[in-house]
């Protein structure tokens, strides 16, 4: 089987002198044997250029090899291999250039044109991880954007999904502040349009309140609300499913695990609510404008 390996500008890796032409086998006596196993003993290797320089933060001072296993095997998420046998081919010329789909990018990884940041898909960016296109930021799928996890276009902040945002998570367009829903606010948390209220007052159970929304997020009621159950999912790996789940989800063979799912019921809220204490309870009951039928519509909890 052959890969590529990365090593530091001199040709070493983990504190191994390799060289070119060279072959290198585990040795050694181990209590489980000569066997590889990744992460502890072996040599470890990448299908592809792009994805050895996930291991390497200084990417400018890595040297890649072409290199191919001559023994036992291990694979890990399909991207990083271990073998107890190795032999180095030839070292790569212009490895940046070679792991990126095109070949009128400066940075690493890329799939779109003209990237001088790396692992985008997009064009022009010189930020990292962006689906869209001119992007300085990381993480955005949006076009035009300065900051980071933009969805939207030509924000200048973080994690907007509407577009022109000069602030923060905002959902709306044309904001200067943060945290908005609506258009052309210069405040925080406005879901109007030319709000300058920098902390403005939130409606509770469909009523005004005199609270702010940092108030909610400092109360004991959010602490408790934050542990109420609900449904979710995370990945699960190949590495960690077990037989079942590889015969029930046999896509983990393309993606290297499958979207594991934990579905709960309006039951399950209910009786995590039963186990609170009479405090706990109380203080989410304490809430302005409380309302228990409300309560129930958005929760699914009898109080």
């Amino acid at each position: 089987m052959k890969g590529y390996k990365a090593f530091d500008k001199d040709l070493q890796c983990r504190g191994m002198q390799y060289e070119i032409g060279g072959t290198y086998e585990l040795g050694g006596t181990y209590e489980l044997g000569d066997a590889p196993v990744y992460c502890e003993r072996g040599f470890h290797f990448c299908k592809s250029i792009s994805d050895c320089y996930k291991f390497y933060v200084r990417k400018d001072e890595v040297r890649i090899c072409e290199v191919e296993a001559l023994g036992e095997v291990v694979a890990y998420d399909r991207l990083d291999y271990c073998t107890d046998k190795i032999h180095v081919i030839r070292e790569v010329e212009n490895p940046r250039i070679k792991s990126n789909v095109n070949e009128n990018c400066s940075g690493f990884c890329n799939s779109g044109n003209y990237d001088s940041g790396n692992w985008n898909s997009g064009n022009q960016n010189t930020g990292d991880y962006n689906g869209g296109d001119h992007n300085s930021g990381d993480c955005n799928s949006g076009h035009w954007n300065i900051g980071n996890g933009n969805c939207g276009n030509r924000n200048t902040g973080d994690w907007n999904t509407g577009d022109y945002n000069i602030g923060n998570g905002n959902s709306g367009d044309r904001n200067t502040g943060d945290c908005n829903t609506g258009n052309w606010n210069c405040g925080n948390f406005n879901s109007g349009i030319f709000n300058t209220n920098p902390m403005p007052t939130i409606k509770i159970f469909d009523k005004d309140s005199d609270w702010t929304v940092n108030d909610w997020y400092n109360s004991n009621a959010y602490r408790i609300m934050e542990n109420c159950p609900l449904t979710h999912s995370y990945f699960i790996y190949e590495s960690d499913m077990s037989d079942e789940e590889k015969e029930n989800h046999p896509e983990y063979k393309t993606l290297g695990g499958y979207t594991k799912i934990i579905t709960v019921t309006a039951e399950d809220r209910q009786k995590w609510w039963n186990g609170l204490s009479d405090s706990d309870k109380q203080a989410v009951m304490s809430l302005p404008n409380f309302d228990a039928d409300k309560f129930y519509q958005c929760t699914g909890i009898r109080v």
